[in-house]
């Protein structure tokens, strides 16, 4: 849904060099820019296509006849192509693409879902202002689809002059434009313009484990996907569930409501559309009256729309909005239970998409997910901002070509183990530190022995390009680890410490310069243990 205009970052005049990154929508696509070393994010604007900065309507008006005459975004709405009985109208084309069988062809017999995404990314590209030197390009991809949705865009690129294009799948690129760590377990709630997709998925990453990055399909110019093994490392779903009903479904309602004799006309939808974001801004009083004017070309003449916030939300009840959205979290939770996953379980849940802002919907869903957290990023550029943040070259720079370990005591088997610290195919540097709490193993113990580790041998291997620097990725088997003598250390425990008793928090990095460092703090006394320089992971 629209809201007032965000405004976008004033472009410099020099020539920019820098990330693209596309989130293609069902109903709205976002376009932004990230110029090399600066962290910012900048939300395109591509007048006449776009809406807003960085918002394009997914709408494709092609003529076959015509083949220089297409029309994409906000053009097909300036340019009244938005009958539904246009034969060269598409629109909903993203969430068939990767779809085998699904598109059902009367709904555009001229352009495939496929043929359509394609036509609307090219001609993004060919509105793309000059001066912005696309070094790289970083897409979204829905993870349900991901494999078949990676085979479409790899021919989708083929004529695009861009030297790098990676892929990241939806929910991790939200998670990780939200804040949510590598390895979280998150509930994403996707309100869009005519879908809405609720999905319960674990993300890359963890406590020893590799983070998730952007999986490259292009490197140098070069297609990579049939000259590597690299891995697909995306989202793993444990529970999913959509229904064909968005945002302009209850624009509909709202104008029905209203004036259920006049038939549907498109600037009528759209003076419900805005009336229905100015109700979700909960800043407004909304217990008093919202109007907003639609002038109609024909013998309507002017419509006045007038609702309040407490007769929307009941519309939407009655319309069994609250219904549709508890019979699919039901579902999907008890696909996640299924698979060990419950609500107590989840770091987070997502809300994005325009109808996130609706305030019945974010009530609803925090009263039936507590406690996990609610999650309320900009709920248009969240997947864009962190595909981003994932996007090799922006913020990763090499893999670790081997593991590190750290030797620990467990108490119950009585016996030696290494616990993982950074291992094989993870990015580095390192974005956030490795926490871990050690407790002390014997009365009155008055020093803790960091005992560090490596692979000497791990199982089989996969290769992993990131930034176009190989790395390797440990599929299975067991690790055999050795010790690293010059990297063992002795932490001093003063007062000395008792069996079971957390003495230390310690946090590991690996810094820009290729060292494992470590720094913390004795959680009795809160006296910081100094940052020190352990090994050299080169």
């Amino acid at each position: 849904m629209d809201s007032k205009k965000r405004p976008s970052q004033p472009l410099k005049e020099s020539k920019q060099v820098g990330t693209l990154a596309i989130d293609l929508g069902n109903t709205t696509t976002v376009i932004a820019f990230q110029e090399e070393g600066d962290q910012s994010l900048n939300l395109l604007d591509l007048p006449p296509i776009t809406r807003l900065p960085g918002e394009i309507p997914s709408l494709i008006w092609a003529n076959r006849a015509e083949s220089s005459s297409i029309l994409i975004g906000q053009e097909v709405i300036r340019n009244d192509r938005l009958d539904q009985n246009d034969p060269y109208l598409t629109k909903d084309f993203k969430s068939f693409i990767g779809q085998s069988n699904s598109f059902v062809e009367e709904e555009s017999p001229i352009l495939s879902p496929e043929k359509a995404g394609e036509l609307f990314l090219i001609q993004i590209w060919s509105r793309l202002p000059k001066d912005l030197i696309i070094k790289r390009l970083v897409i979204t991809s829905p993870v349900d689809t991901y494999r078949s949705y990676r085979r479409w865009l790899i021919d989708a690129f083929k004529c695009f002059p861009v030297d790098e294009v990676a892929l990241v799948d939806e929910p991790t690129a939200a998670a990780l434009g939200a804040g949510l760590h590598p390895g979280s377990k998150l509930l994403v709630v996707d309100l869009g313009g005519s879908t809405i997709d609720i999905s319960l998925v674990a993300l890359e990453g963890g406590e020893g484990r590799a983070a998730p990055i952007a999986q490259l399909l292009r490197f140098n110019g070069k297609d990579i996907e049939q000259t590597s093994r690299q891995a697909s490392r995306h989202a793993k779903v444990l529970g999913k569930a959509g229904l064909r009903l968005g945002g302009r479904d209850i624009d509909k309602w709202i104008a029905n409501h209203l004036f259920p004799e006049v038939e549907l006309s498109e600037k009528i939808l759209n003076s419900a559309e805005r009336l229905k974001c100015r109700l979700s801004n909960t800043s407004l009083k909304a217990h008093k009256v919202i109007a907003e004017q639609s002038t109609e070309v024909n013998r309507n003449g002017t419509k006045v729309l007038s609702l309040c916030r407490a007769d929307l939300e009941k519309l939407l009840i009655s319309k069994g909005l609250l219904e549709s959205l508890d019979g699919l979290l039901k579902k999907v939770l008890s696909s996640g239970r299924s698979q060990g996953c419950e609500i107590n379980d989840l770091d987070g849940v997502l809300l994005i998409g325009g109808g996130s802002r609706i305030p019945l919907v974010k009530d609803w869903l925090a009263k039936q997910t507590h406690p996990a957290k609610l999650l309320t990023p900009p709920p248009i550029e969240a997947v864009a901002t962190g595909a981003l943040s994932l996007t090799p070259g922006v913020k990763i720079r090499d893999v670790l070509a081997r593991s590190f370990y750290l030797r620990c005591w467990d108490k119950r088997s009585e016996s030696h183990f290494w616990h993982p610290l950074f291992v094989t195919g993870q990015p580095w540097p390192t974005t956030n530190p490795l926490e871990i709490v050690l407790a002390a193993s014997h009365l009155d113990q008055d020093e803790i022995e960091l005992v560090i580790g490596e692979n000497e041998k791990e199982g089989n291997h996969e290769v992993i390009y990131t930034n176009g620097i190989p790395g390797v990725h440990l599929l299975k088997g067991e690790p055999i680890v050795k010790t690293i003598p010059e990297a063992s250390i002795s932490l001093l425990l003063n007062p000395p410490g008792q069996p079971g008793e957390d003495c230390l928090s310690l946090e590991f990095r690996i810094n820009e310069n290729a060292y494992l460092q470590l720094e913390g703090i004795d959680i009795r006394t809160e006296k910081k243990i100094p940052r020190r320089m352990i090994s050299s992971i080169r």
